[in-house]
């Protein structure tokens, strides 16, 4: 039955009222009411299921709808209904189906139109989202908000001429425009002007900008474009006069001054001398017009050489030494990548430390007295140098002189920190940033940062005490508070600590409430999609799609992705648990028994935590918090397939992070260990082409040749086609270890300046295939070497150690030593 005699009819439009008002309760009882005469009404019956899903009855409303579809499976309603449930789930595939059903039996619907023009776009369905806004524009042409969905989705396409064409179009329908600039107007036509630029004509881009000025609401982008424009059709001297403007109004802008340089004609990067000349008196000049710029004054030293550099850097230590100005180190870094300029930078301040020891001033004249705190800054300044050049010895000894003059400031004791972190000795490192936490209760970064430290030191008891410090007092479970304020620094810390400890569930746990919160980020983007046309806030619309398309190549992301594949081969290559840093040295026999006796322990252990947890669930629920079921990751670590799991937080790198080696790398060790050899040969192949000399890509190779030779007949005859093919790329026709040892050859051999991770591999390489671990351990002892003091480095030379004692080297203790006298303070190398 459709149609409802005239009385229902209106209670029916009453409860479609009340869905749009989040009135369920109401609304359910409507359809009840309706229901108790006509139960066989489907749109109804879909009607109620929506409202019981809402009120978190989710199962009993999906089992209504369907219901609903059953009796009425020409009705839209219940078609969009059903959609409306799947798309609540996030199940945005199945919610477009539903509509696409939907409209079959009412084409020109405009909500559910536009219902499924969000999802197509959620799901960066171009052609779809194109062809729906296509729809809507027809209907209702006089609407802004179709006009312009269509022009981004020709946009995102690539097809910009004909988002152009679709915005004339709409602007020339155009009656009214205010008199004075309208935001929403304003912004519509910047967007536009946008894609012109992207277009790359820059004089088309110009005129359409002069045409709409007076119609613009944001007079900065105005000026910006305008001098990006005329720089680009080399216009130069207007171009010099538009950024000069732009400085004027912005005189920390970098971007401003790199328009200028370009606009003067000084845009190279290497500069003659006559070049440099006039640039540092371009910038003098700068300097006396906007005395309070830094970008003035700073961006000088960047293109200064020889004795005029010594001279300019001089002039701004000073000043930045005297105000006592923190980040001076940090601005003066990037000039590091040159080494003369790094050498001139550690004379320069060297002498003023001598000059204020023996007259208080920056040079010996004593004609000027600097503040007691210019010393400070300076010493200041010394430690992170040498922290920076590996000197910890020299680094200490400075920051130690700083806090001896001012114990005081937090961030001497933050840097102490830091230079202990570097050295490997993170124990210590924890300690001060606990004192100069102490030393500032209200500060919330330093309270985050010392929470790192302690973390990183493997203490995470105490590290929970302190990151909730700064959670709201009204929370009943602090910690949980974290997880919803998406706190993933904190979440990742715990993992790798967790990884480092051998408590693989935990990891695991934490690392899949960073996949949930990245999942989250994606999910979080689809209220936008309709806002972001209705405001008009179009270029940071388009920003935020591309973002989003680039989310999963986060940092935090492929770290907590890299995390759980290794803590899931680990699972995989060790059921019966990691070998946590107890166990290093010992063979087989001696772990099974050390795991027995831990096993014991264990059970003994979690009986009395079981206890304890049983007694703070229970004040935990009178607080209204929620309890955690599985703190120990359980239903992580023991997982049946765990190469599966790995692969589910893959997936998403290999569609999004593709660029990225470590995608593929990953991916090997997971299809080699499922013996799925055509998608292990899809990852090498694609690792070669991001770097075919990688250390790990050689290793992966040789074992992917090891493999494929062990299974041997097991090997389907079609796989074995395809792996032929592709044999000769490989490995260019060659025996396994003349291909070994032409790789020994060249990155290690003879190279000049040696790699560490090119030894481990060549080491890796030749235990796999020699006999004996004798060459291996050679190889490995090289990193002894001058030539590989550069690419030596504390987490490089711990992995040699680990790879040693993986082994079973007899030699490891040997090396240990050896790293010890690179290392001094890493705890990981003390006797």
């Amino acid at each position: 039955m459709r149609e409802l005699p005239q009385k229902e009819a209106n209670v029916f439009r009453e409860l479609l009222k009340n869905y749009e008002l989040k009135q369920y309760k109401r609304g359910l009882k409507a359809a009840e009411q309706i229901l108790k005469k006509f139960p066989e009404h489907g749109e109804t019956m879909a009607m109620k299921g929506l409202f019981c899903s809402n009120l978190d009855r989710k199962e009993e409303g999906y089992d209504l709808v369907k219901k609903g579809i059953r009796f009425d499976m020409k009705s839209h309603i219940c078609w969009h209904v059903l959609g409306l449930l799947y798309r609540a789930d996030k199940n945005y595939d199945e919610a477009i189906k539903c509509y696409g059903h939907a409209l079959k039996y009412d084409k020109g619907n405009l909500q559910i139109l536009r219902d499924l023009s969000v999802l197509q776009m959620q799901m960066r369905n171009y052609e779809g989202y194109v062809d729906t806004r296509h729809e809507l524009v027809e209907l209702r042409p006089q609407n802004r908000q179709y006009w312009i969905g269509l022009a981004i989705g020709y946009h995102l396409m690539g097809k910009m001429d004909l988002s152009i064409q679709v915005l004339n179009a709409y602007e020339d329908t155009l009656k009214d425009i205010p008199a004075t600039p309208d935001y929403e107007h304003s912004e519509m036509l910047l967007y536009h002007n946008s894609i012109l630029d992207e277009m790359g004509d820059a004089q088309v881009a110009l005129d359409h900008l002069n045409a709409v000025e007076k119609h613009l609401c944001d007079r900065t982008a105005i000026k910006e474009r305008r001098a990006k424009y005329l720089l680009a059709l080399g216009r130069l001297e207007e171009a010099e006069s538009a950024y000069r403007l732009l400085i004027s109004h912005n005189p920390d802008n970098f971007a401003y001054f790199a328009g200028l340089r370009k606009s003067v004609g000084l845009g190279n990067e290497v500069l003659t001398a006559e070049e440099e000349t006039k640039i540092l008196e371009l910038f003098k000049d700068l300097q006396a017009k906007h005395l309070r710029s830094n970008a003035a004054k700073r961006l000088p030293l960047g293109f200064a050489t020889g004795e005029t550099f010594v001279k300019v850097a001089d002039d701004y230590c000073r000043v930045m030494l005297r105000k006592g100005v923190p980040s001076l180190f940090v601005n003066i870094k990037p000039l590091y990548a040159n080494s003369e300029k790094e050498q001139a930078m550690e004379k320069l301040v060297l002498g003023y430390l001598a000059a204020l020891d023996k007259s208080k001033g920056f040079d010996n004249s004593g004609s000027i007295v600097e503040p007691p705190t210019a010393l400070l800054w300076t010493l200041y300044f010394l430690a992170q140098h040498f922290d920076f050049k590996k000197e910890t010895e020299k680094a200490l000894g400075y920051i130690n002189r700083a806090i001896e003059h001012t114990p005081t400031l937090v961030e001497l004791h933050m840097t102490k920190g830091r230079i202990l972190k570097h050295a490997g000795d993170h124990i210590s490192a924890m300690a001060c940033l606990n004192e100069a936490r102490e030393l500032d209760l209200q500060d919330r970064f330093i309270n985050s940062k010392c929470t790192k430290y302690m973390v990183r030191a493997d203490n995470i008891a105490d590290a929970e005490k302190t990151v909730v410090l700064f959670t709201r007092a009204d929370i009943p479970s602090p910690l949980n508070d974290l997880v919803d304020m998406q706190t993933i620094w904190f979440s990742l810390e715990c993992a790798e600590s967790h990884i480092r400890q051998g408590q693989l569930g935990r990891a695991l746990k934490r690392l899949h409430q960073i996949e949930k919160h990245f999942i989250d980020f994606t999910d979080d983007q689809i209220d936008f999609h309709s806002y972001s046309l209705r405001k008009m806030t179009l270029k940071a619309y388009v920003s935020l799609l591309r973002f989003e398309d680039r989310l999963r190549d986060h940092p935090y992301y492929i770290r907590a992705v890299q995390g759980a594949v290794k803590s899931y081969v680990t699972l995989f290559d060790k059921p019966e648990g990691a070998d946590t840093p107890e166990m290093e040295g010992m063979t087989e026999a001696e772990k099974k028994k050390f795991r027995n006796k831990q096993r014991k322990a264990e059970l003994k252990a979690q009986k009395e935590q079981e206890e304890k947890k049983a007694q703070a669930d229970q004040e935990l629920l009178k607080k209204g918090g929620k309890v955690d079921e599985d703190p120990e990751g359980l239903k992580y670590a023991k997982k049946e397939d765990p190469l599966g799991e790995a692969l589910k937080l893959l997936r998403p790198l290999q569609d999004l992070a593709s660029n990225r080696i470590e995608t593929h790398l990953m991916a090997f060790e997971l299809y080699i260990r499922k013996k799925t050899y055509l998608l292990a040969l899809k990852s090498l192949l694609k690792s070669m082409k991001i770097d075919p000399n990688h250390a790990t890509v050689h290793e992966q190779l040789v074992r992917f040749r090891l493999a494929v030779e062990v299974a041997g007949s097991e090997i389907k005859a079609n796989t074995k086609t395809v792996l032929d093919q592709h044999w000769n790329t490989l490995y260019h026709g060659k025996d396994l270890k003349v291909f070994a040892a032409e790789f020994e050859k060249k990155n290690v051999e003879t190279a000049t300046a040696g790699s560490v991770d090119h030894v481990i591999a060549a080491a890796m390489v030749s235990s796999l295939t020699e006999k004996e671990i004798a060459k291996a351990e050679k190889l490995l002892f090289l990193v002894d070497q001058d030539r590989f003091a550069g690419s030596r480095t504390l987490e490089n030379t711990v992995l040699v150690l680990k790879t040693l004692r993986s082994m079973r080297s007899s030699r490891a203790q040997e090396f240990k030593g050896k790293a010890h006298g690179w290392f001094p303070l890493a705890t990981v190398f003390r006797p």
